[in-house]
């Protein structure tokens, strides 16, 4: 596991083909990267233009970066106060060569660890990522984690985005995911008033550890 810290999405991207393509050349072992990312929206091989709200001149103005990469999936927002991690393990290596199972595993990584920190989680048939349940039986659907990946010789790489404390309204700019309907939600708002506004860098290193102990 590598720590980043906080890092540009294009140089974050650019660690990721290395390792990458050490794995595939048998070079290195299997990795995971955690970290976070300046504000940036990204748009994945399935994105629609329509599902970015401003224009994307806009968007460079207010100093949200954006990329285009060859992840699965639409478009999405990172930025301070998200845990994302970018997985690269060899599937093949593993003997599952199965690109549904290891995003269901990865959902399952997501829940176990929300639950954990007391955030009850979901999965919603037919979409990829985690939201939070609705005991009310409302039908809110609530997202907190979205994953999207991407396989070269069935090494992955890209990942997950968990929302810890970040500022949601960076999802204004964007139908998340390009799914409508859908809110966007964090552990911090999930939490209430038993997490403050920011949550720290104590909590931030709890939900890490928590992610950690599932993703084991």
């Amino acid at each position: 596991m590598q720590e980043l810290g906080r890092v540009p999405y294009g140089q974050a991207l650019a660690r990721q083909q290395e390792l990458l393509d050490a794995r595939r050349r048998g070079d290195a072992g299997d990795v995971l990267l955690l970290l976070e990312h300046p504000p940036v929206v990204t748009l994945g091989r399935g994105a629609h233009e329509e599902h970015l709200r401003v224009p994307r001149d806009r968007l460079v103005a207010e100093g949200v970066e954006l990329h285009e990469v060859s992840r699965g999936g639409d478009v999405t927002w990172h930025g301070p106060g998200q845990l994302v991690g970018y997985p690269i393990l060899d599937l093949a290596a593993r003997g599952e060569r199965d690109v549904h199972l290891y995003l269901r595993r990865l959902e399952a990584v997501l829940c176990e660890a929300l639950a954990s920190l007391g955030v009850p989680p979901r999965c919603v048939p037919g979409m990829t990522g985690v939201f939070v349940a609705d005991p009310g039986g409302t039908g809110a659907r609530r997202k907190i984690a979205s994953i999207g990946v991407g396989l070269r010789g069935w090494v992955t790489w890209h990942g997950f985005a968990l929302n810890v404390d970040c500022d949601l309204a960076g999802f204004d700019r964007i139908v998340p995911c390009g799914l409508q309907g859908v809110e966007m939600t964090s552990i911090a708002r999930e939490l209430g008033a038993s997490a403050p506004p920011d949550l720290g860098r104590s909590a931030r290193d709890a939900v890490k550890q928590a992610f950690l102990r599932a993703f084991g």
